[in-house]
């Protein structure tokens, strides 16, 4: 195997860095959804190496911090679509200004009781350059707390995060037994910037708790299409019903 398709980034991986940016659209709420993905993948990775064999749950709280903006455009995470294992183990934090949020990011990120810490600021904010990055980097790392840290509507500036992301909306696969139900989540990832792994593009799913690469996949049978498959055959076989 090259070098290079052993430094391709997958979830699962145990050596995610303690810094990472998404930056995303405010409109489809992609940022977020992929934040809080990896989040859970990085913990489910640290909970793995800290015991195999231990049943006890990791129950540190997390902090989910957003600057005002944030909270207006794509509203505040909502209990009930959080994964269960998190409803009652997070923290909310919304600022006035982004260097409120900053703030709360910077000491959240000091304490070693949190899980993990999520971010949302919008736009560009002069507070948030090369020096105010450096500082969350230098916390995470310190104290061994991670951040992933959503810019919502925002250009890539100059920041120490030791990865960085472009997230989007992708199709969610119908369901196979009610195609009117809302499908899992599923996003257009595009690593454009980390310092152990070659960039690259990923369509990833979160389905039953767990980060997935979707890859392309057999042709999907509707639910509509199914009942013809049930009735009775009268002696000929399942495949000739099928293909009848």
């Amino acid at each position: 195997m090259s070098k290079a398709r052993e430094a391709r980034w997958r979830p699962g991986l145990a050596d995610g860095p303690l810094h990472s940016e998404i930056f995303a659209s405010s409109q489809d709420a992609s940022g977020p959804g992929l934040a809080l993905a990896l989040a859970c993948d990085a913990l489910a990775v640290a909970a793995k190496e800290d015991d195999p064999l231990a049943e006890a749950e990791d129950r540190r709280q997390v902090l989910w911090v957003q600057d005002k903006r944030a909270v207006q455009l794509g509203g505040r995470p909502y209990h009930h679509g959080l994964p269960p294992d998190l409803r009652d183990r997070l923290i909310h934090v919304e600022a006035t200004r982004p260097e409120d949020a900053l703030f709360a990011l910077e000491e959240g990120l000091k304490c070693r009781d949190l899980a993990c810490v999520i971010g949302e600021v919008t736009g560009n904010p002069r507070a948030l350059d090369f020096t105010a990055s450096r500082r969350l980097s230098l916390a995470a790392e310190k104290h061994g707390v991670a951040l992933w840290l959503v810019r919502l509507d925002a250009e890539p500036d100059l920041s120490s995060a030791r990865m960085r992301w472009r997230a989007s909306a992708a199709p969610s696969r119908p369901p196979l037994w009610n195609g009117d139900a809302p499908g899992k989540p599923a996003w257009k990832a595009e690593l454009f910037r980390a310092r152990s792994h070659a960039p690259g593009h990923w369509t990833l799913s979160h389905d039953k708790g767990q980060l997935a690469i979707r890859h392309p996949e057999r042709p999907f049978i509707a639910a509509q299409d199914i009942g013809h498959l049930v009735r009775p055959t009268v002696g000929r076989s399942l495949a000739a019903v099928a293909r009848g």
